[in-house]
């Protein structure tokens, strides 16, 4: 099982006026209602994390790992999506990401960009999408849940197939 994580808008809240309080470690501390909420869905789905945040190339995969423990979450697995060297869309990144990965079945992408309100519908149907000044929440538990907990054939066999290589 696999999480297409956000940052900004999911686990730090996105509010121009009042950026967040930046730790140690170079990185924005995340909210500890979005911590609990992400420790919750990784323990009762035991899925790995996939980065898609624009932040993603700023650290390497074991500064990742450290962050994320340094603020509580506790993470099983960590990659990120390539480096977004051809400025892609959010929405154009994850479509290359699952049109060039193998079989996966099990993911759920939890992000605040509306922009994936334009994706295909088999994706868009794994998006959890938050509200950007409030991030994860415990309302999006149970979603994310249902959404790792149903194969994409069943999502397909709803949906007609309208990804779209790039």
């Amino acid at each position: 099982m696999l999480i297409l994580l956000d940052i900004d808008g999911v686990m730090v809240p996105a509010k121009s006026w009042s950026p967040p309080p930046i730790l140690e470690d170079g990185f924005s501390i995340f909210n500890p209602k979005s911590v609990i909420a992400l420790n919750a869905i990784i323990s009762k789905s035991n899925a790995d994390i996939l980065l898609t945040t624009s932040h993603k190339g700023r650290f390497s995969i074991h500064e990742w790992i450290s962050i994320f423990s340094f603020r509580g979450v506790k993470v099983n697995g960590l990659n990120k999506l390539p480096d977004n060297l051809h400025r892609l869309s959010r929405s154009q990144e994850i479509t290359k990401w699952f049109n060039s990965t193998d079989k996966v079945d099990d993911f759920v992408i939890i992000d605040d960009d509306k922009s994936l309100n334009g994706i295909s519908v088999v994706l868009k149907n794994r998006v959890v999408l938050t509200k950007p000044l409030i991030g994860l929440t415990q309302s999006h538990i149970q979603d994310a849940l249902l959404i790792l907990d149903t194969p994409l054939e069943l999502v397909s066999k709803s949906a007609p197939s309208m990804i779209s290589n790039i």
